[in-house]
């Protein structure tokens, strides 16, 4: 009997908007998957031959790029952080739009500070941050913390930090101003490239099947804005 194809998605913010694209795909989870109070991570689907893995959203790509899930959903931004060598991304779902900003406190938006050659940035983007900063001349001294990225300026942690913006509003929340865009964020499908090979059978159909999705995005025919577009 074939082994099912293990496909991992992540908690948190892109997954009420993939659940509906992954539906049309014909990934649909087992009732189980909806119940809260629900602790598993893995789950059965309709299909039979795939099955669910309900994990954070930095362990999707790696457990995509180890091979131990086979396809996924994740924010380009994870994909980025990672660099995975074994991971392909073939598809923009064109979902989960937001953007990897600098953000600091608004008394010290305006101070010569900025152009420091050293500064200390909160953030759970290490490896982005780095490159950004060290491309302007800057070293980046990145403190790790996985939440409450807000709270880094006003406790003395770090001068600025470097996380998802989608509103602003948490900022603004937290007395934090936005003052740089890194880069442009959107859910993508991804992919393990020794599987695609070894099972292009039925990576293959999935892969044309969300492409297919992606072109046809509602949002993009009302936006007038090609697939994949941020």
């Amino acid at each position: 009997m074939t082994k099912p194809l293990t496909f991992a998605i992540p908690k948190g913010r892109i997954l009420d908007e993939a659940l509906p694209l992954m539906a049309r795909a014909g990934i649909v989870p087992e009732p189980g998957f909806h119940d809260k109070a629900n602790r598993a991570l893995s789950f059965a689907c309709e299909d039979p031959s795939i099955r669910l893995i309900r994990v954070r959203a930095f362990d999707v790509a790696t457990f995509v790029a180890h091979g131990a899930a086979q396809a996924g959903i994740v924010g380009s931004d994870v994909i980025e952080e990672f660099d995975y060598s074994d991971l392909y991304a073939p598809v923009d779902l064109d979902i989960g739009h937001c953007h990897l900003s600098i953000a600091e406190p608004v008394d010290g938006a305006e101070e010569d500070g900025r152009s420091a050659s050293h500064m200390r940035v909160a953030t759970k983007y290490p490896n982005i941050t780095r490159r950004w900063f060290e491309a302007k001349g800057v070293q980046a001294e990145c403190v790790k913390l996985n939440g409450a990225m807000e709270l880094a300026p006003s406790l003395g942690l770090a001068s600025r930090i470097v996380d998802l913006v989608s509103t602003g509003r948490t900022l603004k929340q937290n007395g934090l101003v936005e003052t740089a865009k890194i880069l442009p964020v959107s859910a993508r499908l991804i992919v393990n490239r020794a599987a695609l090979k070894t099972d292009s059978a039925r990576l293959g159909p999935m892969i044309e099947a969300f492409r297919a999705l992606a072109e046809h995005n509602p949002g993009h025919e009302a936006a007038g804005l090609p697939a994949g577009a941020a």
